[in-house]
């Protein structure tokens, strides 16, 4: 077990660094309420990997953990690492401990596939991730089979948002496992709130379009504040904005 958890854990090295490249794989982690604790004890086992931790601003009152990763090995790593530790954490619990944590709503959590033709600036939104105060996410689900109306349909608000030269960079996710098929996540990094402004006065389309309007199924949008006493960093990342990361965290 021990050398199976060490290869997963050097399988995560690729992650450990400030992102260059958006992730290709994210797991995302919605947990009902507003904790101030990590929900996984990424500090214990050193995981080198970058999470953000997130409350939400608007909707019912979440903490969401976004989990970067390179690729299925990666989470893999993860995994085994926080097997055993969990273990631990839960003998070392007394017994009503152990059940306030049995009884808390469980946390919901999701894998995403990085989709590069319907990201909008994304080399822009990656080095806007260590200086990301918030995030704006939407989430969309489609009907089966209607995929292609979804992409000529993002396809056109991209147009749009290059005509506006709008200020909002995203990086757009399919997820495949953990909520229903054809839910798509889009993360704006935003380092202050300017830019929803700057949306408001362009008039900025916030859904896909009319012309997958029949083919969509749900909409969702989500404001999320960056909370750096929740996420797991590395050194380099933190460096980028050391008053909000470090000042903030200590």
């Amino acid at each position: 077990m021990r050398t199976l958890v060490l290869t997963g854990l050097i399988a995560l090295c690729a992650s450990a660094q400030t992102p260059s490249e958006p992730p290709t794989l994210i797991q995302v982690i919605r947990k009902p309420g507003l904790d101030a604790r990590l929900t996984r004890p990424y500090a214990r086992i050193q995981a080198p990997l970058t999470v953000l931790g997130m409350t939400a601003m608007t909707g019912v009152p979440e903490t969401w953990l976004v989990e970067m990763h390179d690729s299925f090995a990666s989470i893999e790593g993860l995994d085994q690492a926080l097997i055993g530790e969990t273990r631990r954490q839960l003998e070392a619990m007394d017994s009503q401990t152990r059940y306030q944590e049995e009884i808390q709503s469980p946390p919901r959590t999701m894998i995403a596939l990085y989709r590069p033709n319907w990201s909008y600036r994304a080399s822009e939104a990656v080095k806007l991730l260590p200086r990301a105060h918030y995030f704006y996410v939407s989430m969309y689900r489609i009907r089966p089979g209607s995929e292609g109306e979804f992409t000529e349909a993002i396809r056109q608000r991209r147009a749009i948002f290059d005509v506006m030269n709008l200020d909002r960079p995203e990086l757009a996710y399919q997820v495949f496992s953990g909520v229903p098929t054809g839910t798509f996540l889009f993360l704006a990094p935003l380092a202050s709130l300017k830019p929803m402004d700057e949306a408001l006065t362009k008039s900025a389309p916030e859904g896909p379009g009319k012309s997958a309007a029949e083919g969509e199924l749900s909409r969702e949008h989500f404001l999320l504040r960056v909370e750096p006493a929740q996420s797991y960093v590395s050194e380099e990342f933190a460096n980028v904005d050391a008053a909000f990361w470090k000042g903030k965290a200590q």
